[in-house]
């Protein structure tokens, strides 16, 4: 595995700062795919109202966060060996079966109507979902890697994210008019957005470097953690990109429940929603400029405490004016996601990218599995403005000190 990054400052003067101009043309191999496989995954009808879905259903707080604790298990059951997986059976293997699994978990859920069978949908989502994560962020890098273009990933990695979040404001839209009919239609629909995937995944293609797969033993998982563990650097990158990733996962859940106390009109839900994602999207395009004019040591400093700062200011007050405040989360949301994702690919190797990013969203999902029902919990028996200020508390503590190693290498 590489210990030294990339140099930050060995760009060409024609590439240094302003990237080309997007057009077709410049696109590297794979990435139209992979941007058509993030739309289906965040194309995202049922996220408006899915809380809202939930309670007509009968399902309170805590189940809903229990719901969401299982798809985080089902997730860290499969994580690791999806990597593992990614490495030696190939990305788009594990793309393809992850957009299959994601599209009959939404089957499930569309004709479901209790807790039980909910469960189940959300184990095999929660699995589909893991055979994407990390495999499109590691093909997407080792895309680039293989026309000398690695230098460009937070910008292709920002489009992409940006690509979702545009597409998931969409869907806010297009989800709060379909919910009009009934809160159960937007998953009808969501059917034929979700299987999108298959046929991207499909005509995706490995690059030349990696298409000699690696050949390693499921028990040398264990020995690929470890080794990555003792870099400092490599520790510290996935560590705070894991709280990172965990606190902002957390978030998107108590959006709904705070409309609902802001008393914010249902029919508002899908416009506000559009509104946040289009503020991720829009900041995960100039997330490559923010952190070049930053620098690392600042836009993880940023990164860390406006995201602690966004869940204990919302916890104040709960109002209409307090939206604001949910932008501004949103805002840096879309500027940490590509960022630690570069931060992590700096420091590893092709043939092991896909399980390294596996071992992030691992620790996510191991993280929110964790947190989830105790914040859902706390939420129920005293209020959500208790929940969302032990959740940014939480968070600023884990994530400064995760930090450290990495401020310290800058």
């Amino acid at each position: 595995m590489q210990s030294v990054p990339r140099e930050r400052g060995a760009l060409s003067a024609k590439n240094s700062y302003f990237y080309p101009k997007f057009s077709l043309k410049n696109l590297p191999g794979n990435i139209l795919q992979l941007y058509l496989i993030k739309v289906a995954k965040w194309f995202n009808l049922v996220m408006p109202i899915v809380v809202l879905f939930y309670q007509d259903n009968g399902l309170s707080m805590s189940q809903i966060f229990l719901l969401k604790s299982i798809y985080s298990i089902a997730m860290v059951v499969a994580e690791l060996p999806s990597g593992y997986l990614a490495d030696v059976w190939g990305c788009r293997r594990t793309l393809l079966f992850g957009a299959v699994m994601g599209t009959i978990g939404i089957v499930i859920y569309s004709i479901s109507s209790d807790f039980a069978s909910f469960a189940v949908a959300e184990v095999i989502l929660g699995v589909g979902f893991s055979f994407v994560s990390g495999a499109d962020s590691a093909l997407m890098y080792d895309s680039l890697k293989a026309e000398n273009r690695e230098s460009e990933y937070i910008k292709f990695e920002g489009q992409i994210t940006s690509a979702g979040n545009f597409a998931e404001a969409l869907a806010g839209v297009t989800g709060g008019l379909l919910a009009t009919i009934s809160f159960r239609t937007p998953y009808y629909f969501q059917i034929f957005i979700a299987a999108i995937a298959i046929p991207a995944a499909f005509f995706l293609k490995e690059p030349k470097h990696v298409q000699e797969r690696i050949h390693l033993k499921m028990k040398e998982i264990l020995a690929i953690v470890k080794l990555t563990y003792r870099q400092p650097e490599m520790r510290s990158a996935i560590l705070v990109s894991s709280f990172t990733g965990a606190a902002t996962l957390t978030y998107a859940w108590f959006v709904q429940p705070y409309f609902k106390e802001a008393g914010v009109p249902v029919a508002v839900y899908g416009i506000l929603w559009t509104m946040l994602n289009l503020s991720t999207g829009v900041f995960s395009i100039f997330a490559y400029r923010i952190e070049r004019r930053l620098g690392r040591r600042n836009t993880l400093l940023f990164i860390v405490i406006l995201l602690s700062t966004g869940f204990i200011l919302t916890s104040i007050e709960i109002s209409i004016a307090g939206i604001a405040i949910l932008f501004g989360f949103y805002m840096v949301r879309g500027l940490a996601t590509p960022v630690l994702k570069d931060y992590i690919n700096q420091y590893t190797d092709s043939k092991v990218r896909a399980t390294i990013l596996s071992i992030r969203n691992f620790e996510i999902r191991i993280i929110f599995a964790a947190i989830g029902p105790a914040l859902g919990y706390l939420t129920d028996t005293f209020s959500l403005q208790t929940a969302l200020l032990v959740a940014g508390t939480s968070y600023f503590v884990a994530a400064m000190a995760s930090i450290l190693p990495l401020l310290k290498s800058t």
